[in-house]
């Protein structure tokens, strides 16, 4: 054997022995991992009866004092009891004793979402709707009534479900057209790999809107667009053209669920209050959702009874 026999197997031995090493040890993906942890506090109805502010407190001890603490609280919407309807003096009393709370037992970030329940109006009217709205947002220091913003990778976009029926006869749920034209826009600038996440108080789409009260008759289903946004069709459609956004979290029914369509996951969770700070509302205890979100657009979404 000369040596150009020899340089040619050694050629050959090592190109098999390369080609097995790649084909034993692909390149390994990603790992999954969390970036980014959310306690979903929705729904407190502070008063000043029946030990609510005690009730938050507790709930608030309970969050922090979770083993792996939460990076931030969305708080969901209905921070107060009643505002709709009341006197000036009893909607400041709610919002002083819901703010105390916060205050002194509260150490976490927070983003708020407005609810039908937090905003004043005596008369249904729009001017009386929008004063009203504006006391809420002071109260929660919310410069703007819908935003978005970006955390740890994810884009998170807040609604503002409430809005003034024409007629007068308080509210229904939808995105005005200013604040769905400005959602369009904001999705579409958000880069493609950035997951999103949706926050709003009415839920956007739920099944447990079919449980709350009578709602079938006469071989009818009936939901009230309090109830649930009157544009799902609308909104749902719009998020079909963009696959990132991955998930929404709603509140104001107090119940429980999840309903997966068209690649998103709507979480409804709960309510800090249960029935209004009076025990279960249905077969749901008072409680609130620990929101986890990873690096893949996944998101993990538990209830918790604290």
């Amino acid at each position: 054997m000369n040596r150009r026999d020899v340089v040619r197997r050694m050629g050959a031995g090592l190109a098999a022995l390369s080609a097995t090493n790649l084909a034993a040890a692909p390149l390994a993906a990603p790992s999954k991992q969390r970036v980014l942890r959310i306690a979903h506090l929705t729904d407190t109805h502070m008063q000043p009866l029946v030990g609510a502010a005690k009730g938050f407190e507790k709930c608030l001890h309970h969050v922090q004092g979770l083993s792996e603490k939460p990076d931030l609280i969305i708080n969901g919407g209905d921070a107060v009891m009643e505002a709709h309807g009341r006197g000036q003096d009893s909607v400041r009393r709610q919002w002083g004793l819901y703010n105390d709370v916060i205050r002194s037992e509260n150490a976490l970030p927070i983003l708020n979402c407005i609810g039908n329940h937090d905003i004043w109006c005596r008369k249904e009217t729009k001017v009386y709707f929008d004063d009203g709205r504006k006391w809420a947002m002071d109260e929660l220091q919310m410069s703007d009534r819908y935003y978005s913003l970006d955390r740890n990778g994810w884009h998170i976009v807040v609604l503002d479900s409430v809005q003034p029926k024409a007629d007068g006869s308080w509210y229904t749920a939808h995105l005005d057209d200013e604040q769905y034209h400005w959602l369009e826009s904001d999705l579409k600038v958000t880069p493609v790999e950035t997951p999103i996440l949706i926050v709003s108080h009415v839920p956007i789409l739920a099944a447990c809107v079919f449980f709350d009260g009578q709602r079938f008759s006469g071989e009818n289903w009936s939901v009230p667009s309090r109830w649930m946004h009157s544009d799902t069709i609308r909104l749902t459609s719009l998020f079909h053209r963009y696959p990132n956004v991955k998930s929404a979290l709603s509140g104001h029914i107090h119940l429980v669920d999840r309903v997966d369509y068209g690649g998103v996951s709507y979480f409804c969770n709960g309510a800090v209050s249960g029935a209004w700070w009076f025990g279960k509302y249905h077969h749901t205890a008072a409680g609130y959702a620990v929101v986890d979100l990873f690096n893949d657009g996944s998101v993990e979404n538990t209830y918790v009874n604290y």
